[in-house]
This record gives C-alpha cells, structure tokens and sequence, in this order.
C-alpha cells in the first residue's frame, strides 16, 4: 500500500490545471466575446461554440453569464475534455450543465450545430499549416455560424517570434515558461513547448507542445474575405505603464511594431 499511495502523489502533477492558471482567463474572455458581439449586432449572443475547445473552461464560463446561454465545445483529443467533465463541468449546477454540449470530433465536421459565436483561441488554428488548411476551416466556421454569426480568432506575431527565445513568467508557487524552439522563414512553421517549474521542485520541460504555422494577420484576413465574411476588424491589445500588454483590446486600422504583440481578428457573417 505504501509503494501504492508514493506512485500516486509523483503522478499529483496537474498540468490542465498549471495550463489554466498560466494562460487561460475565461471570464474575462467570454465576457469581451459578450460585449463585442451585443456592440456589433445590437442584440445578445446566447449560443456559443469553442474550438479546439480542450478543458472547455470558457464553454463553462459562458453558460454561467445567462440562464439563456449555450455552449458547445469541439475538440479532437478525449484526455482534456474528461478533465474539464471531472474539473469545470462539474462545478456548475444543473440547470447550467444541460446547457454545455462537448463533441469529441474536427472543428471541419459540417454537421456541428450553429452558434451566434464561434471562438479559435489559444491560436490552435496555427496547426493548419497549409492556406488551403486553414481557408477549409474558416469555411467550416463560416457555414456553422447563425446568420448573424461572429468568429473570434486570437493571433499572435512579432520579431520576437522569428527566433529562438524562452519567456519565464513567475506566479506565486510556479513559473511559467513559453518556449520558441525554432522559426523556419522559408514555410513560417515554429516549434513550442511550455514548461513549467513548481516552486521546490524541478523543471518540468516540455508539458505542451506546438507545431505551428505563424500565420499574419493580411493572410488570415484574406482568408476570411474569400469564404465569404462580410466584415473583418482587427482589435489590438492596449499596453500598460510598463509596455506590457493590458488585456484590452480595441479595433483598430494599424498596429504597433512590436516584439510581441496579441491581437483578436474579429470577422462578422
């Protein structure tokens, strides 16, 4: 029994839950989704879809904002969506998870249901690496938004991200590293890891990892114009006293050059 319960605390790591702590912050995020949709449409978004949807938080966030809302979560890989069953479904009550539906299936299947709003976050659309790839998916997001549908799509870009570097963030009981491994200029395909070091322990290297393709925001707008959305509106992240982004994000009609900057591509049906 004692080898038993020592096996089990060196498997105590949690990585969904370092992973969410790091780089997700759901609230904030479905509420920007809320505010920018009723901003465009003059009318409150109710369904709403997250690809590549993973642990599912934001789906969970959602239907806990209004008794009306819906959510559907996509996503090919079991292991995180039986996470976020036993961690985050499993919070809300009821009422509120009726209202969350996960599929275990590709983004491209024209069969999912339709949604007021369809998030691509955490820049997993970077794995398609090809134009055609990606035009089939923005496709795909096209034909399941409802008529008056909204995608949300988060990019990311910069010098910063055209060589290899690793970036530490520090938080009360454990760092955070994002890693860019490799930046090829020839195909734009990046390599990276995050990894994570818990206060008194050591180095967890490579808890994640990203075979990307850094895609601009001129490609992914082109993109999006020629399946067929009417309105596409890039919103850049605002920066704080320090240079650091601030986690506002307003539309805009030119950037700033930056090392590193985050933007939403906002495309309306």
């Amino acid at each position: 029994h004692g080898i038993h319960t020592k096996h089990k605390k060196k498997e105590a790591f949690d990585k969904y839950f370092y992973y969410h702590a790091s780089v997700q912050s759901s609230d904030t995020d479905v509420e920007f989704f809320e505010a920018t949709y009723k901003q465009l449409k003059k009318k409150r978004a109710t369904v709403f879809c997250e690809d590549f949807c993973g642990t599912f938080a934001n789906s969970c966030s959602w239907v806990k904002r209004h008794k009306d809302n819906k959510a559907i979560g996509v996503d090919l890989d079991p292991e995180p969506i039986e996470y976020g069953k036993q961690h985050y479904l499993s919070e809300l009550n009821k009422d509120q998870q009726k209202r969350v539906t996960i599929y275990n299936d590709n983004v491209l299947n024209p069969e999912l249901p339709k949604a007021d709003i369809i998030a691509g976050l955490n820049f997993s659309y970077f794995i398609f690496k090809t134009r055609q790839q990606l035009k089939d998916y923005l496709k795909s997001c096209h034909h399941r938004l409802k008529k008056d549908g909204v995608l949300f799509l988060d990019c990311f870009g910069g010098s910063q991200c055209q060589e290899p570097n690793e970036e530490e963030t520090e938080h009360d009981k454990f760092s955070y590293f994002w890693d860019q491994d490799s930046f090829d200029p020839v195909n734009n395909h990046a390599m990276f890891y995050i990894h994570f070091k818990v206060k008194g322990e050591k180095k967890r290297q490579k808890v994640f990892t990203y075979d990307w393709r850094m895609w601009s925001i001129p490609e992914i707008r082109d993109l999006l114009e020629e399946v067929g959305f009417k309105k596409v509106q890039v919103y850049w992240e605002g920066t704080d006293k320090d240079g650091e982004g601030d986690g506002e994000f307003k539309p805009v009609s030119v950037g700033e050059e930056c090392e590193a900057w985050v933007a939403y591509i906002i495309a309306e049906k």
